[in-house]
């Protein structure tokens, strides 16, 4: 096979991955997702099952009772296949400050930021945002994106580097240094800002204050200064991301109201 014909399958193949693979997340931004949910919610049973087995959990009833209050009342809003998901709570007994939702509906939640939550909205806020992780498949986006770029940087480093040689493997060592700044990175932060925005409507509508979502931040940020530029990040500044909250509260505020009326008052603080 010539050089020419084998760039040309490499760059046919990344783009019908593109094109193929296109979807729309909640709030309406292009996705890419390649691989099957099924198979990383087994993953995600997997590693909760294992997790489960190898840290320390909590035993205090209280404490448990307190996030499964709240993660029951977030994940009671949930519709469609979301809703028949078999989740599970494991509240582990380590300091970090920390939470995140496995694919299959595994909530993890790590004592340290039960030192740091004030009361049930603000912890909604966190389970809210990780739950959003979830039903928006960033987790499929993610490994979906990593394995995309694999084929795009490898097609690059050939046309760059002219085939399979010494040159293309300088060139393709310079562009997956710089993928994570250019690619990773920012579609990260873009990940983030959605899990916020769709998080907060599910505390909303669950019956717990949104503008509590900004206080837990304000807290978050005097706990974690850092030097770090936004674009070395994969999450949004402290700063941005409270913009961003903030710029939701007209429709996140309505969603509160109209849950009140309901009757959606959870009484989960310890």
């Amino acid at each position: 096979m010539t050089k020419t014909i084998r760039q040309s399958l490499l760059t046919t193949l990344f783009m019908a991955l593109v094109v193929s693979a296109c979807s729309s997340s909640p709030t309406g931004r292009k996705q890419l997702v390649l691989k099957s949910d099924a198979e990383l919610e087994q993953e995600g049973t997997r590693q909760f099952r294992a997790l489960q087995e190898q840290v320390p959990l909590v035993k205090n009833g209280n404490t448990i009772d307190f996030v499964a209050c709240v993660a029951d009342a977030i994940v009671g809003e949930l519709e469609g296949d979301y809703a028949d998901l078999y989740w599970e709570l494991a509240v582990v007994d380590q300091p970090d400050v920390n939470a995140f939702v496995m694919p299959g509906g595994k909530i993890v939640v790590k004592a340290g930021i039960l030192g740091i939550v004030e009361n049930q909205h603000q912890l909604a806020a966190v389970l809210g945002h990780e739950v959003a992780h979830v039903t928006a498949h960033h987790s499929n986006e993610r490994a979906s994106r990593a394995m995309l770029a694999g084929v795009g940087i490898d097609v690059a480093a050939i046309l760059l580097g002219g085939g399979y040689s010494n040159q293309t493997r300088g060139a393709y060592e310079a562009l997956s240094a710089g993928a994570s700044l250019g690619i990773m990175n920012p579609f990260n932060r873009k990940q983030e800002t959605e899990a916020d925005v769709v998080g907060l409507e599910y505390m909303a509508r669950a019956g717990f204050d949104p503008r509590e979502s900004v206080a837990l931040w304000k807290i978050m940020n005097e706990k974690n200064k850092t030097n770090i530029p936004e674009y070395m990040s994969t999450h949004p500044s402290g700063e941005t991301r409270i913009e961003n909250l903030v710029a939701q509260y007209p429709k996140a505020l309505a969603l509160y109201n109209e849950a009140q009326a309901q009757g959606k008052n959870p009484n989960c603080d310890r």
